[in-house]
């Protein structure tokens, strides 16, 4: 594994773990290069996902785009990580157990729309604010109006 900070080829597993949902292994290493410590984590990956985008363009499945979009969404909600994860990795498990190669973003979205919604209110409307893109204030006060405290954190 390549070091972040020096760019050495090698380094040293030091610790391996899995992640609290069982999804990953969490790996502490070390570089031989400097010395640096750093953690790496491997997950199952199924197949090779291709995301059909909303301007028909395609693009390989990043779960670190849905992980810093619900991040964002939770910020300051008090939220912990772990059930963050948790959601991103259910929605990364339905979306390989599908059984289709090419899923459109639009899926994707109102997966993580479901999963927030479950989750949490506030994070809910603040990703549907973005993912819908509403245009004004009374679009935001509507959808908002139609959303209950269904999760509690």
């Amino acid at each position: 594994m390549r070091c972040p900070f020096c760019a050495h080829d090698d380094s040293q597993v030091k610790d391996s773990r899995p992640t609290e949902d069982n999804t990953a292994i969490r790996r502490r290493r070390q570089c031989e290069g400097c010395g640096a410590r750093f953690t790496t984590f491997e997950r199952v990956q199924l197949r090779e996902i291709i995301v059909l985008k909303s301007n028909d363009a395609r693009e390989p499945f990043d779960r670190q785009k849905i992980e810093q979009s619900v991040s964002l969404a939770c910020r300051k909600r008090g939220i912990a990580q772990e059930r963050i994860d948790q959601l991103v990795s259910g929605i990364q498990r339905q979306i390989e157990t599908m059984g289709e190669i090419e899923v459109p973003s639009r899926t994707i979205g109102e997966m993580v729309m479901e999963g927030l919604r479950q989750l949490d209110s506030v994070a809910y409307i603040r990703f549907a604010s973005v993912y819908r893109d509403f245009g004004d204030a009374k679009d935001f006060e509507e959808f908002a109006g139609t959303v209950r405290d269904v999760g509690k954190h």
